[in-house]
């Protein structure tokens, strides 16, 4: 192991502060008001696939934040009205009598295991919680194994209390009545006469929970965050033996020094120094907020940050452009420019911070986004954070972060002709089943060096659906070359592997030659078959869609027009259903119009366009059922996004996903296949790829 230090830049501070003029944390009375038992009574999820009200009764497992607070109501028009919509939409669809069950006295939530699962909402919790307050209530979300990581971290930050107890959970029925006491945290079934001991929380979690969350927390630790210069060590070459690279990463970057390598294992709390804290137009009015409850609004600029507008701009709803312009407003004041503030248009902030060489190995970039993830394709920890951690983060310079267990993933095997980085995760996640990562960090090696930066990222991105902490690729000979290409030829940071001696809790190895192109149905990635069966089954489409964080790079496109283009010299001309394309930035959808070799000259918006293809701007509306592209109810598409869960792509349809090469062939053939039922054959000399 290289020893090296890189030191992240430290607070700018506003002109006439000083770091003396910050005044001290006033006292603040941990827990004040919220040490009194909570009471009230069940109310249960119940998977209704289970027949309730028999002994089959099961309650509801894998509940999405898409579920708990639909897209439409994650807007906020202004600071001052963050939560309104979010507590409309609690629950709109999947109980729409939420609030009014609560309001009479239903406030112990029982769900099963995977609670709130996906999109980094603070939405979520923020607004379970405000429902409850507002009829002067406490919510008590109890639930199963494996809760969602994103939705817990930020549970603990508002105030909302979640326990995790499984049998509780088993034990619960319709009008039992419960207590929770917030200071033990015990947790009775008193209808049954039952208690519980639920799964304890780390030293710090229970701080930050006993501390009056994230903005109490962030107050005491402010005035000392701006006075300390931050300083990344890497581990000597005996303690990097022992560590994998998310670990080393995570060493690198923590804040408290004094800390012991052995004391480094899964369940340590630690600060952790962030090179960068990326947020979208959706997730950066509640950063904001957080950052200016903690600052005071006045005293420092937002520290790494960086907004991409990309998820509510072109919607065309006044409200979405009232959300917009808090992150925009939030930039002109504190002078962040491009390429750290996004302008519409410019790109997904998974494609385009990476694109723009913010995003390098060896980095932690905790973004309020569950996809950055997806940072983990070029040899950084990327992780999913809410609104109120990220926000934290502009403020201090770090946020908190426990370790989770790691575990391996080992890719060899040639791969096949047709397949690509969506295929591969789609088998990942088929094999791991509802089980999933189990919220582990996850090593993920390319053994043959075979697979490039665009499949990588699209694996890294769904370690979000595969539930893990996040996934990694160290960086080796295919990083360095991307950033070879794109003119950047120092990285920051020493470039490191797992250690030899690095120990995994679960260690597989997937063989390549045994993938093929994969089609995942509703409503789950991991509900994935081989596409040529698929095709048997004649499943047609309203529409088909390519692009997203997941599949709009270059070479994802390049995929889809090759597929094209061997189809036009078959004889197929056009798509037999509505085609749409979604480039990853802006600078994708430029370099999409120069010609290739490789398409004989052609550009590949050209052979999209030939074939009744429609380019459109890069964002990420129609992936989560925004803008005129959302499906409708009844209609169905088969996508390259990320997910596919009930309603995600607009309530009531059916969304499929596939690679970029399969959703082409489909949309030629007007039903779900691969490329295999063009009767095109992998030509790997003459695409040059």
């Amino acid at each position: 192991m290289v020893n090296g230090m890189h030191t992240i830049a430290p607070a700018r501070l506003k002109p006439g502060v000083t770091p003396d003029s910050i005044p001290e944390p006033a006292a603040e009375a941990p827990g004040a008001g919220r040490d009194r038992l909570v009471r009230g009574n069940a109310l249960i999820f119940w998977d209704l696939k289970s027949l309730p009200g028999t002994r089959f009764a099961k309650k509801l497992d894998a509940i999405d934040t898409d579920q708990i607070t639909p897209a439409a109501d994650c807007v906020s028009e202004s600071l001052e009205t963050l939560d309104e919509k979010w507590k409309a939409g609690s629950f709109r669809h999947l109980m729409p009598d939420f609030r009014e069950r609560v309001h009479r006295g239903e406030t112990f939530l029982i769900a099963g295991d995977r609670f709130a699962i996906g999109s980094s909402r603070e939405m979520s919790p923020a607004g379970l919680k405000g429902v409850a307050e507002e009829a002067g209530l406490d919510l008590v979300v109890v639930c199963g194994n494996n809760m969602g990581d994103i939705f817990r971290r930020n549970a603990f930050n508002l105030g909302l209390h979640v326990v995790q107890s499984p049998e509780a959970v088993a034990d619960a029925r319709d009008g039992d009545a419960f207590s929770f006491d917030p200071v033990t945290r015990h947790l009775a079934n008193e209808t049954q006469g039952k208690t519980y001991e639920p799964v304890p929380l780390s030293p710090k979690e229970e701080e930050i929970r006993r501390g009056g969350g994230i903005f109490s927390v962030g107050r005491r630790e402010f005035r000392k965050s701006v006075a300390t210069r931050p300083a990344v060590e890497w581990a000597d070459e005996t303690d990097a033996r022992r560590m994998t690279t998310t670990e080393q990463i995570i060493w690198a970057h923590r804040v408290d020094k004094d800390l012991q390598a052995h004391d480094l294992k899964p369940g340590t709390t630690l600060r952790v120094y962030a090179d960068l804290l990326p947020a979208s137009d959706g997730t950066a009015p509640f950063a904001i907020h957080t950052f200016n409850q903690i600052t005071g609004g006045r005293t420092i600029h937002p520290r790494q940050a960086a907004i991409a507008n990309d998820h509510f701009v072109f919607t065309g709803v006044e409200a979405d452009e009232k959300q917009t312009n808090i992150g925009r407003e939030f930039a002109r004041v504190h002078g962040i420019e491009k390429p750290y503030y996004a302008t519409p248009g410019d790109g997904i902030f998974h494609f385009y911070f990476p694109e723009q060489g913010l995003v390098m190995p060896g980095q932690f970039i905790p973004g309020a986004d569950s996809h950055s993830r997806a940072y983990g394709a070029y040899g950084a920890v990327g992780m999913g954070v809410g609104s109120t951690t990220l926000g934290f983060g502009w403020a201090t310079g770090y946020i908190y972060f426990t370790l989770a267990k790691q575990r391996r993933v080992v890719f060899r095997g040639r791969l096949q002709p047709w397949v690509a980085g969506k295929d591969i995760v789609l088998e990942l996640l088929r094999r791991w089943g509802a089980k999933q990562s189990q919220g582990m960090s996850v090593e993920l090696v390319d053994a043959d060096r075979q697979l490039p930066i665009a499949y990588r990222n699209t694996i890294a991105n769904m370690m979000a659906e595969a539930e893990a902490l996040n996934g990694v690729f160290a960086a080796d000979e295919i990083t360095c070359d991307w950033y070879k290409r794109k003119g950047i030829l120092e990285l920051p940071y020493p470039r490191i592997q797992p250690g030899p001696d690095a120990t995994y809790d679960i260690d597989e190895t997937i063989d390549l030659a045994g993938v093929r192109p994969m089609i995942a149905k509703p409503f789950s990635p991991g509900n994935a078959f081989p596409a040529e069966e698929v095709a048997r089954e004649h499943i047609t489409f309203d529409k088909a869609m390519i692009g997203s964080c997941t599949n709009g790079s270059y070479d994802d496109l390049l995929q889809a027009a090759l597929v094209l283009r061997g189809a036009r010299g078959r004889g197929v001309k056009k798509v037999e259903r509505e085609f749409a394309i979604f480039p990853g930035s802006g600078g994708v959808g430029r370099q999409i119009e120069r010609p290739d070799p490789r398409l004989g000259g052609e550009s590949i918006a050209e052979v999209f366009r030939s074939v009744g293809g429609e380019i459109r701007r890069s964002w990420c509306g129609p992936c989560f059922g925004q803008g005129p592209d959302s499906l409708k109810p009844g209609q169905r598409a088969i996508t390259s996004f990320n997910r596919n869960w009930q309603n995600r792509m607009g309530f009531g349809g059916e969304g499929f996903l596939a690679s970029p090469a399969v959703v082409a062939a489909s949309a030629l053939l007007g039903f779900m296949a691969p490329p295999s039922a063009l009767g095109l054959e992998w030509d790997a000399e003459a695409f040059g790829v």
